[in-house]
């Protein structure tokens, strides 16, 4: 086995104190999602899914941020896929992007609901072209024995739809989040980390309070 226990590194590429921070959230994400965008380094809109089953077993994987507003960030999938079945029968999410490389990450608490279908299709038609057969051919979480399968599938859809456009499946749609909790991480030296939360309140404006690392 290898040994992880010493490796390790101190963060000394910034600080947040509570000068940098905004009386909401999303700017703050908005410039931190700018420097992560400017950094030139992969995915900047790659965040980490969680939800959780019936039994309570917490399940994460990665998507990409397609939207967001002051209220809410967007992400498209395969409606009967492990996660969307999952939101079915509980909304609560976490959404979290892991901006190791700039020492940072930022955490959004709230509940998902489905995107209305012209929504999606507005997003949908928007894709690359390949994209758009992909989403028929994969059922999203179902096994399959070969990615032969797959790549048939794929092939044959893209010679069944090479004269017109793609109609959007029935089973592909998006999640809007609406966020109530959100916290931003900042990597500091001897593991002192700077930590901020954000709570939405009834009356709409939100609280900040720094936490312990």
């Amino acid at each position: 086995m290898i040994d992880v226990s010493p490796l390790r590194r101190s963060y000394t590429m910034s600080g947040l104190d509570e000068k940098d921070l905004t009386p909401t959230p999303i700017p703050l994400f908005e410039r931190w999602l700018k420097d992560m965008i400017d950094s030139k380094l992969f995915d900047p809109n790659g965040m980490v899914v969680s939800t959780v089953d019936e039994t309570g077993q917490p399940y994460s994987r990665m998507v990409l941020l397609k939207n967001y507003d002051a209220e809410s960030l967007v992400f498209f999938t395969n409606l009967g896929s492990r996660k969307a079945q999952q939101l079915s029968k509980n909304p609560k999410i976490c959404l979290l992007f892991p901006w190791y490389y700039l020492e940072r990450q930022v955490m959004f608490i709230g509940t998902a609901e489905k995107l209305s279908v012209p929504a999606v299709m507005k997003y949908f038609h928007s894709r690359p072209r390949d994209s758009q057969i992909a989403a028929w051919a994969s059922h999203q979480s179902s096994r399959i024995s070969a990615r032969s399968i797959l790549e048939g599938k794929f092939l044959e859809l893209k010679q069944k739809f090479k004269d017109g456009e793609v109609p959007l499946p029935s089973f592909w749609g998006g999640y809007k989040v609406k966020f109530h909790q959100v916290e931003f991480w900042q990597g500091r030296e001897n593991r002192m980390h700077d930590r901020f939360i954000y709570d939405l309140q009834a009356d709409g404006s939100w609280t900040i309070n720094r936490l312990a690392p």
